[in-house]
């Protein structure tokens, strides 16, 4: 995985965020099992909870096409910092993660951080909870 490449897909969709509330414009990319690339900005509403953030867009869009597991999923913010995943969207990506996926904060195409599911929401209620 050209995990560079990946960051300037992200960066690239960060470009289409619609955020005129907050001015945080976000964007992802992310990648499934089959190698394809789906990409999503944040896009803001003026009653904020019908808001819909990067990682979701990506990953929604990716599901809309058929594809349930995602192996990686890059984020860019404000690209002074990294910017991790919110609460809402870890969970939705451990929904749809692989076993091994990687989250990758992007900075710039040359400054991102790797993390696993397990550092970024450890304990994770998954579907194998409800099946208990």
């Amino acid at each position: 995985m050209d995990y560079k490449k990946l960051a300037k897909i992200a960066i690239d969709a960060r470009e289409n965020a619609y955020a005129p509330y907050s001015k945080f414009k976000v964007g992802a990319a992310v990648v499934t099992e089959d190698d394809s690339i789906y990409t999503g900005c944040n896009i803001e509403n003026a009653s904020y909870g019908a808001s819909n953030c990067a990682e979701r867009t990506a990953i929604f869009k990716a599901v809309s096409e058929g594809h349930k597991k995602i192996k990686a999923i890059a984020v860019v913010g404000d690209m002074s910092t990294h910017t991790y995943p919110c609460g809402i969207c870890r969970q939705v990506i451990a929904e749809f993660a692989t076993k091994d996926i990687n989250i990758i904060m992007v900075k710039s195409e040359d400054d991102y951080i790797i993390k696993t599911m397990e550092e970024i929401l450890p304990g994770a209620f998954t579907k194998e909870d409800l099946l208990k």
